[in-house]
């Protein structure tokens, strides 16, 4: 009787398994409508495929390969939504943004935060499932998920119960604006892969943002350049004085502006100053160095601006102005910080493009 019972058990629990493991059924999301790319890459979530473009460090050639600031557009009538993946390389850092994705839904025409999760930094079960929004009322939504950003996937499935319908979306975004700068632009620090301010701008103004951020390596490289001139946009918006010393954009600046002038005939060329970082407050080394990054920048974006009439200078600002910080870490802002960087320069960014047509 004990071995009936026992063997009962076993075979109830491996059933249980069974069924819990079918209970998903699994898309991958290139399959869907897969949005922010700059270019086609043999694994669709690498952004730049480094066998065709060279002279990357061992870092670039990493960064080229995480799928910051892509998307993926779907529809689903599920009542919860989980994904799957396999990993390449998988950062270990405690910023859950860099390993996890960030759900928005539609509702009443905007964008609005659903769910999050992110995989353990030890992940290398490509079949478990991580819930990112549960016990949702019926009904179709339209859903935009961001993809990790600082972790190589080889494979993300978007996951919904068995009998749930999920089809692609079609993009709701407007025309192409290139972005491309620093981890400012890649969006260190945030806590979710949906807050920095290029994909903020997305939501806000319903603009695509081709996002092309590379932490701690946004120097107006050649090689960087050779990259820009390939990228199809409608416009193109740079933040290339955060990375690179002074002797570095006083010699860097002008030809990489002529390049791009140049590659992009007609288009709008719009450069952002570097913001004030918070560390400048007390260190007196951070004042020197960035205040005058700022004032060389102000100088030669003058000379710029006089030179070629589609090239424009914003000054972006991350801080609150309220005695309160903005900041995670002095150098790079939070959350709340990457948002007001996002309205300083929506207004402008949004002025400049009405010239071209662009809305």
């Amino acid at each position: 009787m004990m071995k009936k019972r026992l063997f009962l058990s076993i075979a109830l629990a491996l059933v249980a398994m069974g069924v819990s493991a079918q209970e998903w059924k699994r898309v991958e999301a290139s399959e869907l409508n897969l949005v922010g790319k700059a270019f086609d890459t043999p694994n669709p979530y690498h952004r730049i495929d480094t066998v065709v473009y060279k002279g990357f460090t061992d870092g670039e050639n990493f960064q080229c390969r995480v799928p910051a600031g892509l998307a993926v557009l779907f529809k689903t009538d599920a009542d919860k939504i989980g994904v799957s993946a396999e990993f390449s390389q998988i950062n270990k850092s405690s910023y859950r943004s860099y390993r996890g994705v960030d759900l928005y839904i539609k509702k009443d025409g905007q964008w609005l935060w659903a769910g999050m999760n992110d995989f353990p930094y030890d992940h290398n079960d490509k079949d478990r499932v991580i819930t990112v929004v549960s016990s949702m009322a019926p009904g179709v939504k339209e859903c935009l998920l961001y993809l990790p950003l600082y972790s190589e996937v080889k494979s993300m499935k978007i996951c919904v119960p068995e009998g749930s319908m999920i089809e692609s979306l079609e993009s709701p975004f407007r025309h192409r604006i290139a972005f491309h700068g620093s981890s400012f632009t890649h969006g260190i620090s945030t806590g979710r892969s949906g807050m920095s301010y290029p994909v903020q701008f997305m939501r806000r103004t319903g603009l695509q943002p081709v996002t092309l951020g590379f932490s701690g390596n946004c120097k107006m490289q050649p090689y960087f350049a050779d990259v820009l001139e390939d990228v199809e946009a409608d416009a193109y918006v740079f933040d290339p004085f955060s990375n690179p010393n002074i002797p570095m954009i006083r010699e860097r600046l002008l030809p990489f502006i002529d390049r791009m002038v140049k590659a992009h005939p007609g288009k709008p060329i719009i450069i952002q100053r570097t913001i004030y970082w918070e560390k400048e407050n007390f260190d007196t080394s951070a004042q020197k160095e960035f205040s005058g990054r700022r004032a060389l920048s102000d100088s030669l974006m003058k000379i710029a601006c006089k030179q070629y009439k589609d090239v424009y200078y914003i000054k972006p600002d991350a801080a609150l102005h309220n005695g309160e910080s903005s900041t995670a870490d002095g150098v790079h802002p939070n959350d709340n910080g990457y948002s007001v960087w996002e309205r300083s320069i929506e207004k402008p960014i949004l002025k400049i493009l009405r010239k071209y047509g662009i809305r």
